[in-house]
C-alpha cells in the first residue's frame, strides 16, 4: 500500500494590524512636525543660527560645562565619603550622613542655591580659630563666596546627597562574600572597599550615574536666580533685549541636546566598559551596528567578549 503524504502545511501570517495603524499615526505626525519645523515662520532659522554663534551664547555654555564638571565631581567625591559613613557602625558616623542626605535631598536645590548666594546675610564673616575662642583669621563672606561659589556650593552638596544613595545601593549589590574573602586574607576595610567592592559596584553604580550627569547638565540653568550667565541665562538676556524668545529658545535647546548626546555616547561605552566581567558577550557598538549593516553581515563580536576561564588570551 501506498502511504499518504501529507497535505504541505499553509502557513497564514498573524496580522497586526494595530501594528500599521500606529506606523502610520507616527509617520503622519512626524510629517507635519518637519512641515512645521520648516514652514512655519516663528521659528526663524536665521535669528537661530546668527543666536548660536552670538559670543553671549559661546561664554555660557564654557559656564554650564564648567558648572556640570565641577559640580559632578564634587557630587561623587562626596556621595563616596557619604555611603561610607552611612553603611559606617559607628552610630555617629551613619546618623550624621543620614542627617546631610535628609536635609539636602529634602528641600529644592532652587532654595540652596539662593540660600548659598546670601550666606552672608547669616554670617557676615567666615573665620579660622579656637572654637568659643580667638580667630586667627577672618574674611567677609560675600568675598570668599562670589556667585560662581554659590552656585558650585549649591549643585554640588545637592548632588552629592544623591550620589551618597546611589552608591550606597553600587555597594550593597556586591555579594558579602566578597567581603568576607578580602578579610579573610587580611585586607583592611579601606582596602577592601577600594579593591574589591567599588570595582564591582561601578556596574550598578554608572547608569545612574551618567543620568545624574546629564540632569546637572540642565539643572545648571537654575542658577539664573542668583544672576550667573550660563547658557539659558545668556539666551534669557538675548531674548529680553530683541524679544525674539522662540528663536532663542531654540538655539540653546539645540545646545543643550548636543551636550547630552555627546553625554549619553560617553555613558554609554563605559557602561559597556563596566558590563566586561558580567556578560559573556557584549552588545555591539553603534559603530559595528553601522558597519554590519552595509556588509550585510551579523555585527563581529568584541574582543572583550572573554569566555570565563580563558581569561588569559581566549576569546569568543
Amino acid at each position: 500500500m501506498t502511504p499518504v503524504r501529507p497535505e504541505p502545511i499553509k502557513a497564514v501570517p498573524v496580522r497586526h494590524p494595530g501594528r500599521w495603524a500606529g506606523a502610520i499615526i507616527i509617520l503622519v505626525l512626524a510629517a507635519m512636525l518637519v512641515h512645521a519645523l520648516i514652514f512655519n515662520p516663528a521659528f526663524q532659522w536665521d535669528v537661530v543660527r546668527q543666536t548660536m554663534q552670538d559670543d553671549t551664547i559661546i561664554h555660557g555654555i564654557g559656564v554650564t560645562l564648567e558648572l556640570t564638571v565641577l559640580s559632578m565631581l564634587m557630587g561623587v567625591v562626596g556621595g563616596v565619603i557619604l555611603a561610607v559613613m552611612r553603611l559606617s557602625p559607628n552610630p555617629l558616623l551613619s546618623g550624621t550622613a543620614w542627617f546631610y542626605i535628609w536635609i539636602f535631598r529634602g528641600t529644592p536645590v532652587l532654595v540652596q542655591l539662593v540660600f548659598w548666594n546670601f550666606l552672608g546675610a547669616i554670617w557676615e564673616n567666615l573665620s579660622i580659630g579656637i572654637p568659643f575662642g580667638p580667630e586667627f583669621w577672618s574674611e567677609s563672606t560675600n568675598k570668599l563666596i562670589p556667585t560662581f561659589t554659590a552656585a558650585l556650593l549649591g549643585l554640588g552638596l545637592n548632588e552629592a546627597a544623591y550620589m551618597a544613595e546611589i552608591v550606597r545601593g553600587g555597594i550593597q549589590s556586591v555579594d558579602e562574600g566578597q567581603t568576607e574573602a578580602a578579610h579573610a586574607l587580611g585586607m583592611s576595610r579601606t582596602a577592601t572597599l577600594r579593591r574589591i567592592v567599588l570595582p564591582q559596584a561601578m556596574r550598578v553604580i554608572v547608569p545612574p550615574t551618567g543620568n545624574e550627569t546629564i540632569s546637572m547638565l540642565k539643572t545648571t540653568s537654575l542658577v539664573q536666580v542668583i544672576s550667573l550667565s550660563e547658557l539659558f541665562t545668556a539666551g534669557h538676556d538675548i531674548y529680553s533685549r530683541t524679544y525674539q524668545t522662540i528663536p532663542v529658545l531654540v538655539a540653546i535647546s539645540i545646545y543643550y541636546l548636543l551636550m547630552t548626546s555627546i553625554l549619553t555616547v560617553g555613558q554609554y561605552y563605559i557602561e559597556r566598559y563596566y558590563a566586561r566581567g558580567a556578560n559573556r558577550t557584549l552588545p555591539p557598538t553603534p559603530f559595528q551596528r553601522l558597519r554590519s549593516l552595509f556588509a550585510g553581515r551579523p555585527a563581529p563580536k568584541t574582543g572583550h567578549d572573554v569566555v570565563p576561564g580563558l581569561e588569559g588570551g581566549g576569546h569568543v
